[in-house]
């Protein structure tokens, strides 16, 4: 984490306006830990609704209202926007900005025109790419090297309101979208506290998007976490590390699902059918063929089990070695 009182001297980010807060996974949450730290006026924390989880299917509240709920801010979860009800509600605490992260929820004009310095969206991509719902996921996906942070004047359409400010941030290739998640969030609070004394003073003057650059980001399912191995092993590595933590990605072992956690693309070339679990002479040890050289496997979890090392999986189960996955 970022130094916030280092921050908050250096850009004398006291900012004196009415705020609140849209946003529901930890992304969000980790921008709002700033703001709360900050000398800002937190009126409300909007979160979407709480929503069964796990095996258990019990209810669990989004990251951001855990941590608003420690400090006794309002928290609010409405179900949508298009009531009047909802919109009368947020009119009635008188914002005079809103700062949106992550929320998961559209804004209608009425929203979108109730602050005095309108509606910021922190956004973790290098607008106009990667737009929409899953930026960080489909930055790995694809491949980039770089992508970012993007502080936005909000508009109606997705993501396409004018820019107040960016950071550029590189990619590792071992980078998880967990992992990137957290970096950009940092990098996201300190972005944003250096924003609002500027664009509440007046200092800023918002920057349309490119639109012949944009793309959109797709909405990740769990649906796409199965491994089709008949792709390459360099397609399969990305996917490993963009769904991780979610939806993760699995394979099938002998009947049960067996979870990747962590893998390598190894050469362009592999011998033996696609699917097929081989020995490697260097680690990680193991591997499977894919329809373009070998996924080395590095880390893994079979159902029922603990996550392990592909190597302590590989000597409580002599027979992997041979065996070919995705076969229920």
């Amino acid at each position: 984490m970022f130094d916030i009182s280092r921050e908050l001297t250096e850009n004398n980010s006291s900012v004196n306006a009415r705020i609140v807060f849209m946003g529901t996974p930890q992304f969000a949450a980790s921008i709002l830990e700033a703001l709360l730290e900050s000398a800002c006026q937190i009126l409300a924390v909007y979160t979407q609704p709480d929503k069964p989880a796990g095996r258990g299917h019990q209810v669990a509240w989004s990251p951001v209202k855990r941590r608003v709920l420690e400090c006794g801010i309002a928290v609010i979860q409405p179900e949508t926007f298009k009531s009047p009800e909802a919109v009368g509600h947020l009119a009635s605490l008188r914002p005079e900005l809103i700062i949106v992260a992550g929320f998961g929820l559209i804004l209608p004009a009425e929203v979108l025109s109730l602050p005095k310095f309108g509606c910021l969206n922190v956004h973790p991509s290098l607008l106009p790419r990667h737009r929409g719902p899953s930026p960080i996921a489909n930055t790995i996906l694809c491949g980039d090297e770089a992508t970012g942070v993007t502080i936005m004047l909000m508009d109606a359409g997705l993501d396409t309101g004018p820019i107040l400010a960016q950071e550029k941030v590189s990619i590792s290739f071992m980078n998880t979208t967990g992992s990137l998640s957290s970096e950009l969030a940092d990098v996201g609070a300190s972005l944003l506290l250096q924003t609002l004394p500027k664009w509440i003073g007046g200092e800023l003057r918002p920057q349309a998007q490119d639109e012949s650059r944009a793309t959109y980001s797709r909405l990740i399912t769990s649906e796409d976490a199965e491994i089709d191995w008949r792709l390459s092993a360099l397609e399969l590595w990305r996917r490993v590390r963009a769904y991780n933590p979610w939806p993760a990605c699995y394979t099938w072992c002998q009947g049960k699902r067996l979870q990747m956690h962590s893998a390598l693309p190894l050469g362009d070339v592999a011998e033996g059918e696609v699917g097929e679990v081989i020995a490697l002479t260097e680690p990680p040890g193991v591997g499977v063929v894919t329809g373009q050289g070998v996924l080395g496997l590095c880390r893994v979890r079979l159902e029922g089990r603990r996550s392990m090392s592909a190597a302590e999986f590989v000597r409580g189960k002599r027979d992997f070695i041979g065996s070919v996955l995705g076969r229920k």
